[in-house]
């Protein structure tokens, strides 16, 4: 090639590569929270595929074991917004915590508890059930259901057990009695003779699962950009939803799960039969007020707290905006 046409060519790559450059310099960063992949990562980690990047945004995304990790992640100003329950999130706020709820995008709970030779919530005393963190939507599930079966918490062995992968290891390898966990998890318990003990949707009906959480702080100085991250939120569900295959497919690259483990397609369809999972990320200040009042059943919250104190529904409504243009 002559290298007048060389250096043509070798120009126009340059001015590609520079373009390139200075769009990814535009995007601007957000720091999104979520728990660690499982069965249903598809739909948290959708937003990734090109939705945030259109909302001029390069998402971020941290994985965390807790709820709890998730919310103190935020409040050390190490996240922008994160994706867990609002049980913990309501006490922090009603001590005074800057935190507010933008949306949810999962109203519904799959949450199990799954066992081992345990016949009913009674014969729970004395056996050792792993949950998560206190204050994390596992230990708070399960401390609703001790409460309704009029079992002191001081009756049985409460361990802290990691994420839900975490807990039904645990419970497989006899470490513990009985976890609470995903119902991700039900396809494959028969093999491991394990027995659902309970579900969390029968005990607590109104308990949200997930909602998206970010400080009020934030909220003020970033606007625009967490409309967009919101925006992209919602078009990724929508997505995520609308097109199974695809949303399997991201599940099981996360999670290094083979084709035929029937646990990403189990929660998929549950998720989406049941409407457990709200591709337009309403608030739902009913559930959260349920949430509320089962937290100063449970003691968790010492004094009633009003939760539209905490809810912040403008990101929501500009985002509906961007998707319309």
């Amino acid at each position: 090639m002559p290298i007048r046409y060389l250096s043509s060519a070798f120009a126009a790559v340059l001015v590609s590569v520079s373009v390139a450059a200075g769009s990814a310099q535009e995007l601007k960063i957000w720091r999104h929270g979520v728990l660690d992949p499982k069965g249903d990562a598809g739909f948290s980690h959708m937003i990734k595929e090109g939705f945030a990047e259109k909302q001029g945004l390069n998402i971020q995304l941290f994985h965390f074991k807790a709820d709890t990790q998730l919310l103190q992640a935020l409040i050390a100003g190490e996240l922008d917004s994160f994706e867990g329950s609002p049980g913990n999130d309501i006490m922090a706020a009603a001590r005074g915590a800057d935190v507010k709820i933008i949306g949810c995008t999962w109203p519904g709970l799959p949450h199990v508890i799954l066992s081992r030779g345990i016949a009913s919530p009674q014969d729970l005393k004395g056996k050792t059930v792993a949950v998560g963190p206190v204050g994390s939507l596992p230990d708070l599930l399960f401390r609703i259901l001790l409460k309704q079966a009029n079992i002191p918490l001081s009756d049985v062995r409460v361990s802290s057990v990691g994420n839900d992968v975490d807990r039904y290891k645990a419970l497989v390898g006899k470490v513990v009695d009985a976890a609470v966990v995903s119902n991700e998890f039900v396809p494959v318990m028969q093999k491991e003779n394990l027995t659902l003990l309970a579900a969390a949707r029968d005990f607590a009906p109104e308990f949200a699962r997930l909602c998206i959480q970010a400080t009020g702080a934030t909220l003020k100085a970033r606007p625009d950009e967490a409309s967009r991250y919101m925006a992209a939120q919602i078009a990724s569900l929508r997505y995520a939803v609308a097109h199974r295959d695809q949303t399997l497919a991201l599940t099981r690259k996360l999670t290094h799960e083979k084709d035929d483990d029937p646990r990403a397609g189990y929660i998929f369809d549950w998720a989406v039969t049941t409407k457990s999972l709200d591709p337009e990320v309403r608030i739902p200040v009913d559930k959260l007020d349920y949430i509320q009042k089962q937290l100063l059943i449970t003691g968790n919250l010492q004094m009633q707290f009003d939760v539209k104190k905490m809810v912040d529904p403008s990101v929501r409504e500009k985002a509906l905006k961007l998707l319309e243009n």
